[in-house]
């Protein structure tokens, strides 16, 4: 018995060494395989970490080419835009060139005509810009003194028409005056003829009365051939004549009052 437990204890040492070095060749070979696939992941890592560089050199290269390409597309614009501007420029030039064409060409008119003008003055020589020069200054000097008398002459004629406005302005004046002197007068209804003056006593005889409108009160105003001569002042008044004295200070330079005058009230038609 004892024996087969040997016998059994050998077989199972030696099934144990037998399964032994089989797990070590199976973990061996397992190590091998893992350590291929860490060498195959440090290859690819390499192979990332590489391409990623190489990508990022990439993208800065890309990046200044963009750079440039901006660059030139603004340095094309302004190109451009200075090519607009020297097209312009030369417009303008071109323009300019045509109006001093236009001048020259209205220079050498101007000079055609002066020569005329100095043929039909009778200047002798000849008309060049020298000559044109000093003719034009005698011209000158002859024309500041022409204009000296037109301003001398613009100067007696403006205070001559200031003259004339004024004494329109008071012709206007008394004549408007004159109207309404006579429009008040024309409205007095109230009027009669000088039947007797006493030159003596100073006292005249109107043949109107109270019947009349007159009243002591009253202020009579004296008038031949519708203009004022005197003015009375009732110093009686009956029914159909009235006695007035006369106001001598009021009396015209010249003029005695006569029969046959006519007397019209005063009031309300002063003057």
């Amino acid at each position: 018995m004892k024996a087969l437990i040997y016998v059994l204890a050998i077989l199972g040492i030696g099934a144990g060494a037998y399964f032994s070095n089989a797990s070590k060749q199976a973990l061996d070979a397992q190590f091998e395989k893992h350590q291929e696939v860490v060498d195959s992941n440090r290859r690819v890592q390499a192979s990332i970490d590489k391409t990623k560089t190489e990508l990022d050199d990439e993208n800065t290269k890309l990046t200044g080419a963009n750079e440039t390409l901006a660059e030139v597309d603004a340095n094309i614009s302004k190109l451009k835009s200075d090519q607009a501007s020297l097209t312009r420029e030369i417009s303008t030039v071109e323009g300019d060139i045509e109006e001093q064409k236009a001048e020259l060409d209205k220079a050498n008119r101007a000079l055609t005509e002066v020569q005329r003008v100095f043929q039909e003055l009778d200047i002798p020589g000849d008309v060049n810009m020298d000559t044109i020069q000093e003719n034009v200054k005698s011209l000158t000097d002859r024309q500041k003194e022409l204009a000296a008398e037109v301003d001398e002459l613009n100067s007696t004629i403006e205070s001559t028409e200031k003259s004339i406005v004024q004494n329109r302005d008071e012709i206007t004046r008394l004549a408007r005056r004159k109207s309404e002197r006579d429009r008040r007068m024309s409205r007095n209804s109230m009027s009669s003829i000088v039947t007797g003056v006493d030159q003596n006593y100073g006292f005249v005889i109107v043949g109107a009365g109270t019947n009349s409108g007159f009243k002591p009160q009253s202020k009579l105003i004296v008038t031949r051939n519708g203009r004022r001569i005197a003015e009375v002042t009732p110093s009686s008044v009956e029914a159909t004549q009235t006695v007035a004295e006369i106001d001598f200070d009021t009396l015209a330079p010249g003029v005695v009052i006569q029969p046959g005058d006519r007397v019209i009230l005063s009031a309300p038609a002063t003057n």
